[in-house]
């Protein structure tokens, strides 16, 4: 009877065990399962172990972005251009009008301004737009401080209505065997200024101001008309601020009322 108590207790702890041993098999299969899966996923072809998938770029082998080169400064010109003539003192028109073309390197001492580092050269000038006066050019070097005065000019209440910049063409000087002037104004450097010409004109024979003067180009000059230039005038302030000097109060016996440069001539 104890046997077969036996024999029927070890039955029923087989019969346990047997019980629990598809349940074991079961959570070991998922486990192995998972593991398998996560291998092959870790395995694809063209995604690596620490690799980004297909179709992205790795952060460390990405392509800088593109950046757009420096702009270089603009190169200095090399040929230089200008239209000029002469003033024939005989006939008392201008002459010779003409293209000049040529190399920079070329340039002679009369060419280059003495007291500035302007040229002839339409290159070197600067085209000046203000409110309610036709644009005008004057050499880019000194084209900030003009554009200061007249502004200071203009907000002042003067009225400007016309000024004459650069302009190429001989007429200063002594005349030549032809009559013809010998030296380039300051208008041809882009470093002088005709202001309201139509009423402050230029006029010979006049060391002093008067009946005696004659008027030889321009408008005539009356002090007490509007838009005309005087040595109190805010004009006359604005340039002398700037280092220019006033036509109308050069020695000699002309006298250019509505002229402004480094030397007044």
């Amino acid at each position: 009877m104890r046997a077969e108590t036996a024999v029927s207790g070890s039955r029923t702890r087989a019969a346990r065990r047997a019980l629990r041993l598809p349940a074991c098999l079961s959570a070991a299969g998922m486990l192995l399962g998972a593991g398998m899966l996560l291998a092959a996923l870790a395995g694809l072809p063209g995604t690596p172990r620490g690799q980004a998938p297909p179709g992205a770029a790795h952060p460390e082998t990405a392509p800088e972005p593109e950046q757009k080169p420096e702009q270089e400064p603009a190169a200095a010109p090399r040929t230089c251009r200008y239209l000029t003539w002469e003033w024939n003192t005989i006939t008392r028109k201008s002459v010779n009008h003409r293209w000049v073309k040529k190399p920079y390197s070329a340039l002679t001492p009369e060419e280059r301004d003495a007291d500035s580092p302007c040229t002839v050269c339409m290159a070197d000038q600067t085209l000046l737009r203000l409110e309610g006066v036709p644009p005008f050019r004057v050499c880019r070097h000194v084209a900030d401080k003009v554009r200061s005065a007249l502004e200071e000019i203009i907000a002042a209440g003067f009225p400007v209505h016309t000024i004459i910049g650069y302009r190429v063409g001989r007429t200063r000087g002594g005349p030549d065997a032809n009559g013809l002037r010998t030296r380039f104004s300051n208008h041809s450097y882009g470093t002088a200024i005709d202001i309201n010409a139509e009423r402050n004109g230029m006029y010979s024979n006049c060391v002093r101001f008067g009946p005696g003067c004659r008027l030889i180009r321009g408008g005539r000059w009356r002090p007490t008309a509007p838009g005309t230039i005087t040595a109190g005038s805010i004009v006359v302030a604005a340039f002398r601020a700037m280092g220019w000097k006033w036509g109308g109060a050069i020695a000699g016996t002309q006298k250019d009322f509505m002229h402004f440069s480094f030397t007044g001539y």
